[in-house]
C-alpha cells in the first residue's frame, strides 16, 4: 500500500510554498479549482494546538475570502461569545485578544487566533456593510455572553421577569453533560424565557436589542439541552455528542439558507468536519452537511507528521496545555504520506482513483485533552475517500503559541 500511496501522490499532491499568511497564493489555487460549485469548506485539524495548522488555516482563509468569494468563518467556537467577536470583525468593537479569550476553550486563546481575527478586522475595514466578512461561533456551549445580555434585556425591559434568568446563570459555564437530567428541566425554563422575549419581540415590532436578546435566549436553549443531555454513547441521535454536532451543523445551514451568495468556512476538528461518523459512530458536522448539500460541501482534513503541538493532559480541565511530541511512527496514515512526499502539499481526493482511497486507514486525532502517556498511539478509523474530499500535510507540528492568562480561556 505505501507504493499505491506513493504513486497517486506522485501525480496528484500539489506542493505548499508556504505555511505564512499573506505571501502569494499560486500554490492554493488547485484548491480553488476544486471548490467550484461549493458553498462549504470545513477546515479540519488533527490538533487543536498545531502552530502551523493555524497559520495555513489562516492563509487559506485568506485566499478563499479574497480571490474565492467566500462570505463566513464559522468555528468551532462559543456562538455565545462569537457575536461580540463578530461586531470586532466586522465593525472594530472591543479589544480582539481579551475577546478571542472569550471563545470558550483555550484551543483558540493564542497569538496565531488574534492574528487571524485581525487580518479579518483589516480586511473589512472600509468594505460596505454588506460585503464585510462575518465570525459566527457554532457550538451552544460556554454561554456567558448570553446569561448577560438576556438577564440585562429583562432587567431593562422587564424588570419583574429578570429573576427568571438566574437558574439559568449555571449555563455560563456548565459543561456538556454535567447536569444530567432526562426531564431536561434547566433547558424547559430557557425555553420559557426564550418565548417570553418572542412574546415581547412580536409585540414591540422591529428592535435591534429585542433581536439580539432573543437570539442569546435561542443559544442558552440549545446550551441547557448539551448540560442535561446524557454522556453515553450509545444514546445514538440523542447522546451529548450527537446533539452538539447537529447545532453546529444547524447554525451552519442558518447561514447558508438565509443568503444563496454565502458561503462558509467551518473550523473545526478533523473529526467534525468529516463526512462520516467518528467516535462510537457519532453522526458528524461533516456528515450533516454533506447530506443536505451533496457535493456543495467539501471536507479539508489537516494532517502532520511529526513535532510539537499542545494539549492538556489526561481529564484536566483547568490547568494550562503542555507540550506534547510524537515521531513520525509507522501506525498512521500521516507515516505513509510523510515517506510518500517530502514537505508540504496539498491533495484532492476528488479527482484520481486509487485502492488505498477506500481502504480503512488510521488517523491520528487529539483533541483539547489527551491522554497522559498512551496519546501517542492515540489514532482514529477512517477511509479516505469516503471522509474527506482533500487534505493538506504539515511535514512538522510546532505548538501554538497561548495569549497571556490575563482572561480565563476556557476549557
Amino acid at each position: 500500500m505505501p507504493d499505491d500511496i506513493a504513486r497517486w501522490l506522485t501525480e496528484h499532491a500539489r506542493p505548499l510554498g508556504t505555511l505564512t499568511p499573506g505571501a502569494p497564493t499560486e500554490d492554493l489555487k488547485p484548491l480553488g479549482e476544486a471548490l467550484r460549485g461549493t458553498r462549504i469548506i470545513g477546515l479540519g485539524e488533527s490538533t487543536h494546538g498545531t502552530g502551523e495548522f493555524f497559520r495555513l488555516k489562516h492563509r487559506i482563509v485568506e485566499f478563499l475570502v479574497r480571490e474565492e468569494g467566500f462570505t463566513t468563518l464559522a468555528m468551532e467556537a462559543s456562538q455565545s461569545a462569537g457575536r461580540a467577536l463578530d461586531a470586532y470583525v466586522r465593525h472594530g468593537n472591543g479589544d480582539p485578544e481579551r475577546l478571542v479569550a472569550r471563545l470558550g476553550f483555550w484551543t483558540w486563546c493564542t497569538r496565531e487566533m488574534v492574528d487571524l481575527v485581525q487580518w479579518l478586522r483589516a480586511h473589512n475595514r472600509g468594505l460596505p456593510e454588506q460585503r464585510r466578512v462575518r465570525f459566527i461561533g457554532t457550538d451552544p456551549q460556554r454561554c456567558a455572553d448570553s446569561v448577560e445580555a438576556v438577564a440585562a434585556f429583562l432587567r431593562r425591559t422587564a424588570p419583574e421577569r429578570a429573576g427568571d434568568v438566574r437558574a439559568l446563570e449555571v449555563l455560563a459555564q456548565a459543561s456538556p453533560a454535567s447536569y444530567p437530567d432526562p426531564a431536561q428541566a434547566l433547558m424547559r425554563r430557557a425555553e420559557d424565557v426564550a418565548r417570553l422575549l418572542a412574546d415581547r419581540r412580536e409585540a414591540s415590532g422591529p428592535d435591534a436589542d429585542a433581536d439580539e436578546a432573543l437570539e442569546h435566549a435561542r443559544i442558552l436553549v440549545r446550551a441547557a439541552d448539551l448540560v442535561t443531555r446524557s454522556f453515553e454513547p450509545s444514546a445514538g441521535e440523542d447522546s451529548v455528542f450527537a446533539v452538539r454536532d447537529r447545532y453546529m451543523a444547524e447554525a451552519v445551514v442558518r447561514l447558508v439558507d438565509d443568503d444563496p451568495q454565502t458561503r462558509v468556512m467551518v473550523w473545526a476538528h478533523n473529526g467534525h468536519i468529516a463526512k462520516g461518523a467518528y467516535g462510537k459512530q457519532v453522526p458528524a458536522l461533516g456528515s450533516r452537511l454533506r447530506e443536505r448539500y451533496g457535493d456543495a460541501y467539501y471536507a479539508l482534513a489537516l494532517f502532520f507528521g511529526k513535532g510539537s503541538f499542545l494539549a492538556r493532559r489526561g481529564d484536566d480541565l483547568q490547568g494550562p496545555p503542555v507540550r506534547h511530541r510524537i515521531g513520525t511512527g509507522v501506525r498512521s496514515l500521516e507515516a505513509r504520506l510523510a515517506d510518500a512526499v517530502r514537505g508540504d502539499y496539498y491533495a484532492d481526493l476528488r479527482t484520481g482513483t486509487a485502492p488505498w482511497l477506500h481502504t480503512p486507514q488510521a488517523q491520528r486525532s487529539f483533541g483539547a485533552n489527551v491522554p497522559r502517556f498512551a496519546y501517542r498511539f492515540h489514532t482514529a478509523p477512517l477511509v479516505p475517500a469516503q471522509d474527506y474530499d482533500g487534505f493538506s500535510f504539515v511535514a512538522r507540528s510546532t505548538c501554538s503559541h497561548p495569549l497571556p492568562r490575563t482572561e480565563p480561556c476556557g476549557r
